[in-house]
């Protein structure tokens, strides 16, 4: 097995030194340490992931994230819980969450939409992140197609007054994702709750809509 650790580092440091890293940079660097990887069976491959993650250092993470998004067709029964424990250990701020949440994890909901049993019951978590992911999590599956048996509006309603300012964005987020192809059930859903619905997740909403309807909604 390689050292992913010491590999990683090796090629992000110069990097860092010349300008200050993106995710963009981080992820062709990603890319260029996966050639090198001679087994990407999805066992070994999560094994360096884990690696990486257990670094708890920003780049290292979207690489993990980065690689379990590149095995994707090797997802199995395991998965879930392989990647839940990953959101749960590893994941601290909303950044972590949308990289890992609008990747792999939602293409792993996109492939098995029973999976969203479980999903529901992030939004009870203690954790403000883990209560993001219950929303941002089914972004990729809205934006693929793949969301036939999803529920986002039971999602919106479990986090509608949440404490936590980045949950309220994040459901808004999702909310105008599915805004796209679901213009008027979000409408009537947005008409339903404005008035309990906080403000930052209304407006994030409505941000995919024309201005008519935005001004209608906003002015009922």
């Amino acid at each position: 097995m390689i050292n992913i650790v010491f590999e990683a580092r090796n090629r992000l440091e110069p990097s860092s030194k010349e300008n200050s890293l993106t995710t963009g940079k981080v992820r062709s660097i990603s890319s260029a340490l996966y050639k090198i990887l001679e087994d990407k069976s999805i066992d070994n491959v999560f094994a360096h992931c884990e690696q990486l993650l257990n670094e708890h250092e920003w780049t290292l993470g979207v690489i993990a994230y980065n690689w379990a998004y590149r095995v994707r067709k090797q997802y199995n029964d395991k998965t879930f819980f392989v990647f839940e424990g990953w959101l749960k250990r590893y994941v601290t701020d909303w950044g972590d969450c949308d990289d890992f949440c609008t990747h792999a994890f939602g293409e792993l909901l996109s492939q098995n939409n029973e999976l969203f049993t479980h999903i529901v019951k992030w939004t009870q978590h203690p954790d403000f992140f883990v209560r993001r992911a219950s929303a941002v999590v089914l972004i990729y599956p809205i934006k693929h197609n793949k969301y036939q048996n999803l529920k986002p509006f039971l999602i919106c309603d479990a986090l509608m007054n949440d404490n936590h300012h980045l949950v309220l964005k994040g459901y808004g987020w999702m909310l105008k994702v599915l805004s796209e192809t679901q213009q008027s059930n979000v409408c009537q859903y947005l008409t339903k709750n404005k008035n309990t619905m906080p403000r930052v997740s209304f407006r994030y909403a409505l941000e995919k809509l024309n201005s008519e309807l935005k001004l209608h909604l906003m002015e009922e």
